[in-house]
């Protein structure tokens, strides 16, 4: 089975070629929005030959699709800091010094408005952030097993939650979140985990306290204590 266009990782000058266009369309996206995007355009832009820009990727959206691909390869690793806190407030910090680059935030901005018109937008869209929500997921599981939040911690909801309000802030008021927005997010978020908001099927939640019910030897969790009294 043929691959999509745009999807195949070349090397050598392929490669050169691959990293000019995308360059290129990512900066039409950025200064003039997924509308004007025109392959015409980026082979000129990209100064390559328009059948080779028409040739491998045939459409704005498997370009777009691409483009994509490359930032979600090109994102930098996650942080871990030895606590769920700490990772938390690097990825929150993550995101937000890209939405506050003028490039990158105008060009997450268009892509999203894209995706709500453009099914192949859309799917491309949900997979970058698939790939930067399972780069992040380990720092949450990694808590888990510490005891630092419940079994059961569905951490792919948890690093949604930090990133989240983020964009929202980007998208509603045209400004990128600041450093405190972002410390914001990531506070929030560890406690909503702490509680055992995210907890999924029969996962024991933390008891009035606080106290995270920790697995012991059999793999049973003691039952959380809803008196309210104060940990011994």
């Amino acid at each position: 089975m043929p691959a999509e266009p745009g999807t195949v990782r070349p090397g050598g000058r392929t490669a050169r070629v691959r990293a000019a266009v995308l360059r290129a369309a990512g900066d039409v996206l950025a200064e003039q929005g997924f509308d004007r995007l025109d392959l015409a355009d980026i082979a000129r832009r990209a100064e390559v030959g328009k059948t080779t820009v028409y040739r491998r990727w045939g459409s704005v959206t498997a370009l777009v699709a691409d483009l994509l691909a490359d930032m979600a390869e090109q994102s930098l690793p996650r942080t871990e800091t030895g606590s769920v806190l700490g990772d938390l407030k690097a990825n929150a910090d993550l995101v937000r010094r890209t939405l506050a680059d003028p490039r990158q935030g105008a060009l997450f901005r268009a892509v999203i408005a894209a995706a709500t018109c453009d099914e192949r937008t859309a799917r491309a869209l949900r997979r970058f952030y698939e790939m930067r929500v399972a780069e992040w997921a380990p720092c949450v599981e990694q808590g888990v097993a510490r005891g630092e939040l419940p079994a059961g911690t569905d951490a792919a909801m948890v690093v949604r939650a930090v990133s989240a309000p983020l964009y929202y802030t980007l998208l509603t008021t045209g400004e990128p979140p600041d450093p405190a927005a972002a410390d914001r997010a990531a506070r929030a978020a560890f406690a909503a985990a702490v509680a055992g908001v995210y907890t999924t099927g029969d996962a024991p939640a933390p008891d009035t306290a606080g106290n995270v019910p920790v697995p012991d030897a059999t793999g049973n969790a003691p039952a959380p204590d809803t008196t309210g009294a104060p940990p011994r």
